[in-house]
C-alpha cells in the first residue's frame, strides 16, 4: 500500500482509489498504490485475459498502423544514435509486434513481459522474450547493456516510475536513448470535456493504472532519473471524437469506428508528401499538452 510520504491534494476518485497530485513524485497517482503481490497476480495472467481479451486480435488487424508508429520511433533513434550501435530492449513488450519490426529493420532486440499470454504470442514471433517484470535485480542479472529502450504503456501500470526509469539507466549504454509512452492524462482536451460537456473521468482505471501523466510531468520524471529529453511527440488525440459529439465512452463499436478513422488518417500521413507534417504535427500538439498518449525521447546524461 501507498507510503505515508505520498501527500498531496485530492483531486478525484475511482473504484475506492484516491486520485492525488503527489508532491513527492511530482505526477498524479492512486492513493493506496497497489502492493506489488496484487501487481503480479494482475499482470501475470489476468490482464490479457480478462481486461484486454481482444488486444491480440485487434493489434493484429491494426498492423499496418501499428508498424508506422513503431517506424516512427525506430526512425528517430537511427537518427540519434551512430550507425552501428542498434541493440534495443522493449520493456513491456506485448505481443512483440514492436520487436518484430525492429528485427525487419537488422536491430538486435530483446523483450521483457510479465504476461503469460503475451510473452508466448511475442516468442512464436521469433523474438527473445523474458517473461518476468524488469527491476534491478533482472537488470543485474541481463549481463548486457543496450543502445535504446522502448517502454510503451508501461509506467502508467507500475507502483515505481523512477525505479523502472533508475532500472533502465542502468542497462543503456553510455549516450544511450529511451523513448517512454503513457496516456495523456488531464489533458487540456479532457479538462474541456469535463468542464464545459459534463463528463466523467473516464480515462481513471485503478487498479489497473496507478499513475497519470502529462507531458510536462514525464519530462520531470525524465530528468530526476539522469534523463535528458531530446524529444517528444504525441499520439492522435482520440477524444477530438468526443469533442465532436461522438461519444464513445462505454460503446466499443463507435469506440472501434472512431479508431478505424483515426488510423487511416494517421496512414495517410505517413505518405512522403505528407510524412513532414505529421511529425511537426505532432510535436506542436505535445508542445501544448495535447493528444491521447504523450510520446518522450531521452538519453542518458553522462555522469
Amino acid at each position: 500500500m501507498a507510503s505515508t510520504a505520498h501527500n498531496g491534494r485530492l483531486i478525484d476518485r475511482a473504484n475506492g482509489y484516491g486520485i492525488i497530485e503527489c508532491e513527492l513524485c511530482g505526477f498524479i497517482h492512486t492513493d493506496p498504490i497497489p502492493s506489488k503481490e496484487e501487481l503480479d497476480k494482475l499482470y501475470r495472467d489476468e490482464y490479457y485475459k480478462e481486461e484486454k481479451p481482444l488486444y491480440i486480435e485487434r493489434t493484429i488487424e491494426d498492423l499496418r498502423w501499428w508498424e508506422a508508429v513503431y517506424d516512427d520511433r525506430y526512425d528517430f533513434f537511427e537518427a540519434h544514435l551512430p550507425a552501428g550501435r542498434r541493440a534495443i530492449l522493449d520493456v513491456g513488450c506485448g505481443p512483440g509486434y514492436f520487436l518484430k519490426r525492429g528485427l525487419e529493420r537488422r536491430w538486435m532486440c530483446l523483450g521483457i513481459e510479465p504476461s503469460r499470454q503475451a510473452s508466448s504470442h511475442a516468442i512464436s514471433l521469433g523474438v527473445e522474450v523474458l517473461n518476468t517484470f524488469l527491476d534491478g535485480n533482472l537488470a543485474r542479472e541481463i549481463g548486457r547493456k543496450f543502445d535504446a529502450i522502448h517502454l510503451s504503456e508501461v509506467l502508467e501500470h507500475v507502483p515505481d516510475p523512477a525505479r523502472i526509469l533508475d532500472a533502465a539507466s542502468g542497462l543503456l549504454n553510455e549516450g544511450g536513448l529511451i523513448c517512454c509512452v503513457v496516456p495523456n492524462d488531464y489533458s487540456p482536451v479532457q479538462k474541456t470535456l469535463r468542464g464545459k460537456l459534463d463528463y466523467k473521468p473516464y480515462w481513471l482505471a485503478p487498479p489497473h493504472h496507478i499513475n497519470y501523466f502529462s507531458h510536462a510531468s514525464l519530462s520531470r520524471l525524465f530528468k530526476k532519473t539522469g534523463f535528458e529529453v531530446i524529444g517528444e511527440s504525441s499520439m492522435f488525440p482520440i477524444d477530438f471524437f468526443l469533442l465532436m459529439g461522438d461519444n464513445y465512452i462505454g460503446n466499443d463499436e463507435l469506440g472501434r469506428a472512431s479508431h478505424l478513422r483515426r488510423k487511416r488518417l494517421d496512414i495517410m500521413l505517413d505518405e512522403p508528401e505528407l510524412k513532414g507534417f505529421k511529425r511537426d504535427m505532432y510535436g506542436i500538439m505535445a508542445k501544448h499538452g495535447i493528444g491521447r498518449e504523450a510520446v518522450i525521447y531521452g538519453k542518458k546524461e553522462s555522469k
